[in-house]
This record gives structure tokens, sequence and C-alpha cells, in this order.
């Protein structure tokens, strides 16, 4: 029997939640630093690996913003998309959908399109490539001002061809989603689908507010719904996609050990539950390391390995037809599993 590994890797997955510049790697950090004469806080690769230790959210945030300074044009950006979208690949991802943060970049001077176009010519070329399939999701950050994600609105809007939705993300605790009601109308009156991050450090309460105020379609993070039982409920009956990052929650103190995490309890309870990296440079794997982390820590079995798998498919924007061809190319390599794991 091949090893639980190999399985996993051979899955068709998508990833659901996962913000590029969270990808940024320190040897690229660094070159980057060196092309664009941008001065670092770390005398090399290995103390900036040092500091990526949290205790917290806020202090990946941090770090995470101070190096997202060395992104400065399109080029930058690109290499940035590529190198996760090849890892992507041999890690058997066939659909993406990528968040990005406007707001930190235009904050910097860096013109929105530029950040745009390095990214879509990156994922053109993983589709052309790879024939791996993308959506590209702008995150307004919610510690900033609704006015301020108004105006990134607008800019969104000017690229409604690339941007198939909007987001929110960032420090999470005292600013709940119905800050942002108004903004997320708009962006729905004008075509684009909508998720927010919603029950990672926050409450269950903004899950509510995320689904019945933004009207999202997926809750990004949400382990926090298990604290209100009527809300575990409401989330499997309507089969509402959570975007469950297993290393990032550990790493960030949401769970002090993995052994600890809810997902299958959340699976067993008939929810949505799929598995993320979040922003696997800073908390120690990709989707892969996210997979087999809960596997063994949790005991999952092959069968709920494929059902995760199953919902992150089910939980994509995909079209109807795309989704199908997935769902059914899992169940073969389930099926296949079963037939090797009882010869």
């Amino acid at each position: 029997m091949r090893s639980r590994e190999a399985y996993i890797r051979a899955l068709p997955k998508a990833e659901l939640h996962l913000h590029i510049e969270g990808t940024l790697e320190p040897e690229l950090a660094v070159r980057l630093a060196r092309k664009h004469g941008v001065a670092l806080p770390y005398a090399d690769v290995e103390q900036l690996r040092a500091a990526y230790a949290f205790t917290d959210l806020q202090s990946f945030l941090d770090v995470y913003y101070a190096l997202a300074d060395v992104l400065r044009d399109a080029d930058d950006f690109y290499e940035l998309a590529l190198s996760y979208l090849q890892r992507a690949r041999d890690e058997g991802i066939v659909h993406v959908e990528i968040f990005f943060d406007p707001q930190t970049h235009t904050a910097r001077g860096i013109p929105f399109g530029t950040v745009v176009e390095g990214l879509h010519r990156a994922l053109g070329e993983a589709q052309r490539r790879f024939a791996m399939t993308h959506r590209l999701i702008a995150c307004f950050l919610r510690d900033q001002s609704a006015a301020e994600a108004m105006r990134t609105l607008a800019e969104v809007l000017e690229y409604r061809d690339v941007i198939a939705a909007v987001g929110l993300d960032s420090a999470e605790v005292g600013h709940p989603p119905s800050k942002f009601a108004e903004v997320f109308a708009h962006a729905r009156r004008h075509g684009l689908l909508t998720v927010a991050h919603a029950g990672e450090e926050g409450p269950p309460e903004y899950i509510r507010e995320a689904l019945d105020l933004l009207a999202v379609q997926r809750i990004d993070h949400g382990v926090r719904c298990e604290e209100d039982p009527e809300l575990v409920r409401r989330l499997a009956r309507e089969q509402i996609a959570l975007t469950v990052c297993p290393l990032s929650n550990v790493k960030l103190g949401v769970f002090a050990r993995i052994e600890q995490h809810n997902l299958k309890r959340l699976l067993e309870a008939g929810l949505r539950v799929t598995v993320n990296s979040d922003d696997p440079a800073y908390f120690g794997g990709y989707l892969l390391e996210n997979y087999l982390a809960v596997e063994r820590a949790l005991g999952l079995s092959s069968a709920q390995l494929a059902t995760l798998a199953r919902n992150s498919i089910a939980g994509s924007f995909l079209d109807a037809a795309a989704k199908q061809r997935w769902l059914a190319a899992i169940d073969d390599c389930a099926n296949a599993e079963a037939r090797r794991a009882g010869a």
C-alpha cells in the first residue's frame, strides 16, 4: 500500500484560503530587499526565519506587513505567485482561490494595477502550463475604515474581469463584519462574490454577521463556531464552506496543539470543512503539510481525507461542470485507494 502522503498528493484538491503575500519565503524576501535597496531589520535569511515566531495574530501581522515592503513591481508579484503555484501543482492542487491585500500595497505607493498585473500574469501562466484554474480575491483590511474599503472597492471594480470576489481579513478582534456591510452590499450589486474571515480569534457572532450582513458564500477560518451549537447546526444545514487552516491556528495560538484542533469534530458534525494553508511561509507548511498534520494528529481516515478534498471543490467558485469533473476524479482516486488497502 502506498504512503498516505502519496494518496493525499494524488487527490485533486482546491486551495481556498491562501494569502499570496503569506507565501513570501525568507530567501525571496531577502533577494527582493537587495533588488530594491530595502533595509530589513534582519542580518540574513536565518535571522529572518527565526523571526517567524508568533504569539497571536497581531504579532504575525507586524512581521507580515513589514516584509510586504519588498514587493515593489509587477515582476515581484509575478515571481511570488508563480513560486507558490509551482509548489501547488506538485501537491495535487488543481484550482486555487488566492487572496491579496490591495491596501497593504497602495498605502506604500504601489499602484493597484501593478499588483494585479503581476498576479494575473502568474495565474495565467499556471493555467497554460499546469491546467490549474483560479479565482482572484481582493481582501479589505478590517482594521482600517469602511470608507477606505469603499475606495479600494472602486479600484477593484476597474479590474472586474480579473477579480472574482472580495474578502475581509487582518486583525479580527474589535472589527466585526457589520462594519463593512455597506461595502459588501455594493460589491454584490456589481456581481462580485463575497467571503470573509470570521471566527478565528473573533467570537461566533462574527460568523453570524458575515453570513447575515455580508451575505458571504464562505467563512474563512470559522473554527470558533463550535462555541455556538445552533450556529454549528446552521453551517451544516446550509453547507457553508469553512476554509480551515490547521497549522496557522496552532502557530497563532487558536489551538495550543494540533491534537486539540476541532477539524475532525466539525467534519463529523457534517460541516463542509476544507483544509488550507493561510500564510504558509510563516506558519510552517503548505497545503500538503496541513493535510498530513491533521491526518496524523487527528487520525483521519482515507475516506475523510477524500471528503476534505471533495469539500474544497464543492466550496469553490468553480462552475458546476468543472466541479462535477473534479468530484468524479476524487471518487476515482478514493476508490483506487480503497482497493489498494483491501488488497
